[in-house]
This record gives C-alpha cells, sequence and structure tokens, in this order.
C-alpha cells in the first residue's frame, strides 16, 4: 500500500489538525509564504514522490486567496512526481453560482472546477455542496459528503422528538428537510421565501404545522442569516414553542452574528467546515460539531480503495 500524506493550507488549520488526529498522521511539511506584494508562495519540504497526497483546504473567506493557495499547493505536488492528488474542500466557495441566472454571468462553479482539474486535482472530497449536479461539472471523481450524521445524532440526543418540526427555510431546501425529517420520523414544514436581491429575503407564510412545537430550521449554509432570521421569525409568529436552526457551513458574514444574536433562535448548530471568526465564536447562540471523523473515514476509504458509500446519509 502506497502511503499517503495530508497537507493544509491556511484556511482551516484547526479542522486539518483533527483529521491528522484522527488519522494518527501528522500534517505534511508544507510552507505557505506571502510576497509584500501579495503573491502567495508554496514549498513543500519533504519527499512526496509516488505517494497519495491530500490537500485540505476550503474555500472560505479569504475566498480568492484560499483558493490560489488551493491551486498552487496541487501544483506543487504535481510538479513532485505525487502519485495521486485529493483535493479535500469541506467548503466549496463559488457554488451558489452553478447556472445562469441573468444573462451574460458566468457559470463560476463550473470554471472552479476546471481550474482544480487543470491544477492537477486527481479527485475531490468535499462536503453539502449547494447543488448536487456541481459533480457533474469535473471531469474527475468527487465524493459529495453530508454532514448529516453529524447533525442526525446531535438533533436526536438534545431534542424531544415527539414534540419538533424540521423546517426548510425555502423550497430549494424542501428534499433536504424532508430527508431529516424521515430519518427522525418527524414533521416537516417549509417556509414560502420571495429574494428581492442578493442576500435580502423576506419569509412570507409557512406550509406545515409548527404550533406548539419545536421548529428546526435546516439549511445548507447561512451567510448573512438574513433568510435564517426572517423565517425564524415567521414560524415564530404561526405559534411555535422556540426555533432552533442548523447548517453545515457557517460562512456568517457581514451583519450574520448581530441578526442571529438578535433573533428569536434559540441555538444554531453548524459545523467546522469553515472556522468561526471571533465575533461569531464568541456568540453563545452558536455550538460548533466536527466533521473532522467523517471527512478523515472518507480519506483513509478513498487511499485504501474501499467505498465510501456508506458515509452517504
Amino acid at each position: 500500500m502506497n502511503k499517503f500524506t495530508i497537507f493544509t493550507g491556511n484556511s482551516n488549520p484547526v479542522l486539518a489538525k483533527k483529521i491528522s488526529g484522527y488519522l494518527n498522521k501528522p500534517l505534511g511539511n508544507a510552507k505557505v509564504k506571502t510576497f509584500s506584494d501579495g503573491e502567495i508562495q508554496i514549498e513543500i519540504h519533504e519527499n512526496v514522490r509516488s505517494k497519495d497526497a491530500f490537500v485540505v483546504q476550503s474555500t472560505c473567506s479569504p475566498v480568492n486567496d484560499n483558493l490560489v493557495e488551493l491551486l498552487l499547493m496541487i501544483d506543487a505536488l504535481k510538479r513532485s512526481s505525487t502519485r495521486r492528488i485529493t483535493a479535500v474542500i469541506p467548503y466549496y466557495g463559488y457554488a451558489r453560482q452553478d447556472k445562469k441566472v441573468a444573462p451574460r454571468v458566468p457559470i463560476s462553479a463550473k470554471m472552479i472546477a476546471d481550474l482544480l482539474t487543470t491544477a492537477g486535482a486527481n479527485r475531490v472530497i468535499t462536503m453539502d455542496l449547494h447543488a448536487g449536479q456541481i459533480q457533474g461539472f469535473f471531469n474527475i471523481p468527487v465524493d459529495n459528503l453530508y454532514a448529516a450524521p453529524v447533525i442526525l445524532a446531535h438533533i436526536k440526543n438534545h431534542y424531544n422528538k415527539d414534540n419538533f418540526v424540521m423546517v426548510s427555510p425555502d423550497a430549494g431546501g424542501a428534499e433536504r428537510a424532508r430527508a431529516f425529517a424521515k430519518r427522525l420520523k418527524a414533521d416537516l414544514a417549509i417556509v414560502d421565501k420571495r429574494r428581492h436581491a442578493p442576500n435580502k429575503a423576506k419569509a412570507m407564510a409557512i406550509i406545515g404545522d409548527v404550533k406548539g412545537k419545536t421548529a428546526i430550521i435546516l439549511d445548507d449554509m447561512v451567510d448573512t442569516a438574513g433568510t435564517l432570521t426572517e423565517a425564524a421569525n415567521a414560524i415564530m409568529e404561526n405559534g411555535a414553542a422556540e426555533v432552533h436552526a442548523c447548517c453545515s457551513h457557517p460562512v456568517l458574514s457581514g451583519p450574520a452574528v448581530d441578526r442571529i444574536a438578535d433573533s428569536v433562535l434559540k441555538s444554531l448548530i453548524t459545523t467546522d467546515t469553515i472556522p468561526l471568526n471571533s465575533k461569531a465564536a464568541a456568540c453563545d447562540k452558536i455550538k460548533v460539531l466536527s466533521i473532522a471523523e467523517l471527512v478523515g473515514e472518507a480519506i483513509i476509504r478513498s487511499h485504501k480503495g474501499d467505498s465510501v458509500t456508506s458515509l452517504f446519509v
């Protein structure tokens, strides 16, 4: 069996360390430097010839810097005769731009897929893509993992299963919320949302019964938290006992943390695909679950050639 090495950039070193700890394997010796004009320089300080290399890097804020770090590290490994390079991207930036929604706009998610492939990635492991069809943008294998096992376990252990309802904050997320409701044997509700502009939404009505129940809003990511807090308000106005939220990716940009802190939400359960900024980390409503074991298991199975199907819930 060929050896493998795990490398990471600057986007999420804490998660990378947890993954390496789960695998009982130290992180590879790679240096990421920045010239005074902002150029990024990558140096690999160990022999990787004929090894499997896994590069753990979320393309979160600062998105473009972290993306270029990932591309350059892949290129450096390719030029070092690495046997196979897998880009482990817990959060895939630009995923929301997966189709043309207006004339003369790019399909950015596809372009990023092309960049990763051109740089030299042989495989991608990611988590909770904003749209599943992004897997088809790649001409290399893609394993799209789900944070569902981690979030489901938390919900089962912390909420009364006889009195809660899973809520989708919009029609687009109904399938995700329905899958959770089915596994938890819970009711389902959907928020009818009208979006007036990017990052601006107004919740209109609730489809389903939330009266007297603990409502759990489920989304793949929370960015500015406008959709989430509007949905929470609408749910409470329809008679819910309390409202919680779960998401995979805590983007939490702009006024997100203030909105969550001032909202009717009791808690926001998220994962460590993106590291929290200091303000979010200080918010007592936000709780982080780790997906390190899930990603670590996917890495070891990918390296050994075993199936990762059982990791998909």
